[in-house]
């Protein structure tokens, strides 16, 4: 395959647990001594923070969801799979086979639902419905429901809809994503 074939999509890469943030920052310096700002963009360390109560004390902890890998956002050239496989503290890429194989993207689908939950949501949703449509709910506790746009927030990419709950019309918050226009 030509790099000229090659796209922007995300990989999951394997470091030691706990250098999760180590290792981006080598990547980081790296991206910019070799050049490479134009096959690497982003690079996620999978990071919620959480609220714990010690001694009847709120304290903030940084939990890591996958200890060990991290999401990188790039053009697979050679020189970029070189320049991530070669980073200290990566251990490979989920996905290859070893021997020299270049490894397989993650769906973007799985992708953007780890960014929502994290909020590092850069989500361009395009959406065929508007204010008063009736749309489907594809996903979640209301899957398979119908009801109508109330309104939308493009920031948040959720719609407000009306749904028929127990006899009463309920609004409820949806993911753009998750809705789709009924015909």
């Amino acid at each position: 395959m030509a790099d000229t074939d090659l796209k922007k999509e995300w990989y999951v890469v394997n470091t030691y647990a706990g250098q999760e943030n180590r290792v981006k920052e080598n990547l980081e310096r790296r991206i910019n001594t070799m050049g490479l700002q134009d096959n690497l963009f982003q690079i996620v360390v999978a990071e919620e923070k959480e609220i714990e109560y010690k001694n009847g004390k709120p304290v903030e902890k940084t939990k890591n969801l996958f200890s060990g890998y991290l999401l990188v956002q790039m053009i697979m050239s050679d020189e970029a799979w070189f320049a991530v496989r070669n980073t200290p503290g990566v251990t490979g890429f989920i996905g290859s086979s070893g021997k020299g194989a270049k490894p397989f993207p993650v769906p973007q689908e799985e992708i953007d639902s780890v960014l929502r939950r994290l909020g590092n949501q850069d989500l361009n949703v395009a959406v065929d419905f508007q204010v008063g449509d009736t749309v489907q709910i594809l996903n979640g506790p209301f899957k398979n429901s119908e009801g109508t746009v109330e309104s939308m927030n493009e920031e948040k990419k959720e719609a407000t809809v009306l749904l028929i709950l127990f006899g009463r019309e309920t609004p409820t918050d949806i993911a753009y994503q998750d809705l789709k226009k009924v015909e």
